[in-house]
């Protein structure tokens, strides 16, 4: 109620000054100057008749601007303007200037504004909200469960049931899945957007575990495999606030949907496979995207085509494959640790932290950000992934360690060297354990030369010497001046009665027998 009595009586009577007036009703001193203004246009003088009441003053001094009644009025429609506002970038400034643009005497930019809100309000709650079209896709897991039989054993599971539903149109597509794991989550979402033949700009969905790794209002941390699957659809994941049910309003409507119209029809029946329980789903989902809406009376597939499919951007040429991420320490053996196998990187990284992504039969590393190493995956557990290029130089050179690499070398020294290489290998139960050998004639070669380790070699072989031992030690005995290997004389027989001889054990030598 204004003070406009009060106000005339401190000037009139009292004759106070406007800031004195001002002070003492404390209003603002602008307002006092207006008062009076308007006193004056309207011949309102002091004193004040008792007939005149405060409102007739009010009337007086602040007479009201002409309306047209309403039948004169060009009303809008007030639902296609609801409509046309879920489009990317319409406004109600933009509507409005349309509407005036027809009908020149209508409502005025603050009524339009007004009486639009009006409209809003008689709608449901959950329409609220504006919602650009192809702009966000809400994504969520529903409460309720469905049971899945095992037919061999009979064992009752409980599997998931994944919603997403688009903001400008509620167009809802569900499936069942066995867990809320990363591989099912993230499947679920490329599955989602070929239903939908396209992909939003937004992913909005809850703090869940497989899709936020740390909840924050200012900086969440999200899932670094689910953040590569929006980055390859051109998409940006925008978590909730934790306990904000309101920032995902659509999914949660789109749950109680799916809960009411999809699960509690199916409540009854018994599903032995998951494939059988999705096209149960598929049916009831059906009918609840061409099902009318109350408001609207137009179904979710309607304003699907209208609002939504438009303007969705298009799917890749190929949906994304998976990439499960995880953290590896490389070991001392230059060699990281997957999935119970083995995997190379270059030694130049031993105690580093390297990032591991598998996706389907390929394991790649990353090392801040740049792939270091590509493996195919290890079929059997606790095997092995190496690279040559990724040993230190020694390694490389045990790696090559093979009969075939080995005696091509040794026949590079000479006919006699091979031959003393291929006793050794054939002499031992495996050739591995005659490298080692083969390593030393090698070296001995490089040591005293060709001629030296050749002759050396033939006298090995002549006297059943063949190995490292005996070729070294025949090279370490002093040398003749003709630079061979001294030849020991060899010694006359012995003769003796209890001697026999080597013609007594030859086969054609018969032998008398004994009495």
């Amino acid at each position: 109620m204004r003070k406009i009595k009060d106000l005339l009586r401190l000037k009139f009577e009292q004759r106070l000054s406007h800031r004195q007036i001002a002070a003492s009703l404390g209003i603002a001193l602008s307002s006092v100057h207006e008062y009076l203004q308007r006193a004056a246009n309207a011949q309102v003088t002091w004193p004040l008749s008792e007939a005149i009441s405060q409102s007739e003053l009010e009337r007086r001094l602040f007479p009201s601007t002409r309306v047209l009644p309403a039948e004169d009025l060009a009303l809008p429609d007030w639902k296609s303007i609801d409509r046309e506002l879920t489009k990317k970038g319409v406004t109600l400034l933009l509507l409005w200037e349309e509407y005036r643009a027809q009908h020149p005497t209508g409502l005025g930019y603050s009524q339009f504004c007004r009486r639009f809100d009006a409209y809003k309000q008689t709608l449901d709650p959950r329409m609220r909200q504006t919602h650009k079209a192809g702009e966000k896709l809400f994504v969520d897991y529903a409460g309720l469960t469905l049971p899945l039989t095992d037919p061999n054993t009979g064992e009752v599971s409980d599997v998931q049931i994944f919603v997403a539903t688009l903001g400008a149109s509620n167009y809802t597509y569900a499936e069942a899945t066995l867990t809320q794991s990363v591989p099912d989550w993230i499947g679920a979402h490329v599955r989602a957007f070929a239903f939908f033949g396209g992909t939003p700009q937004l992913l909005v969905c809850d703090n869940l575990r497989t899709g936020i790794t740390k909840s924050c209002f200012y900086e969440p941390g999200v899932q670094r495999t689910y953040q590569e699957m929006a980055a390859y659809y051109a998409m940006a994941v925008l978590p909730t606030r934790v306990r904000k049910p309101r920032d995902k309003a659509k999914v949660e409507a789109g749950v109680q949907n799916v809960e009411q119209r999809l699960l509690a029809p199916l409540r009854n029946h018994t599903f032995f496979c998951l494939g059988a329980l999705n096209e149960a789903l598929a049916q009831q989902l059906l009918l609840l995207n061409t099902r009318p809406l109350q408001v609207t009376k137009q179904s979710r597939t309607d304003l699907f085509a209208q609002l939504d499919h438009p303007c969705l951007r298009p799917l890749p040429l190929s949906p994304y494959q998976l990439g499960l991420w995880s953290q590896a320490r490389v070991h001392l053996d230059y060699h990281i640790a997957y999935d119970d196998r083995f995997y190379s990187v270059p030694y130049t990284l031993l105690k580093q932290q390297v990032d591991v992504r598998a996706c389907g039969n390929v394991v790649e590393i990353f090392h801040q950000g740049e792939r270091i190493a590509s493996h195919a995956r290890v079929l059997q557990k606790y095997k092995r992934s190496t690279y040559d290029e990724h040993m230190p130089e020694a390694h490389k050179e045990v790696n090559r360690w093979s009969s075939n690499h080995l005696l091509e070398r040794a026949g590079r020294c000479g006919p006699k060297t091979l031959l003393v290489a291929e006793a050794i290998l054939l002499r031992v139960e495996h050739p591995a354990l005659g490298y080692r050998s083969c390593l030393g004639l090698l070296r001995l070669y490089e040591k005293h030369g060709g001629p030296q380790m050749e002759a050396a070699c033939e006298q090995a072989l002549s006297l059943g010497a063949t190995s490292y031992q005996g070729v070294k030690a025949l090279l370490d005995t002093p040398r003749n001046t003709a630079g061979a290997l001294p030849v020991a004389p060899e010694a006359p027989p012995v003769v003796h009665d209890n001697i026999r001889g080597a013609s007594y054990y030859a086969p054609s030598s018969a032998q008398p027998a004994e009495a």
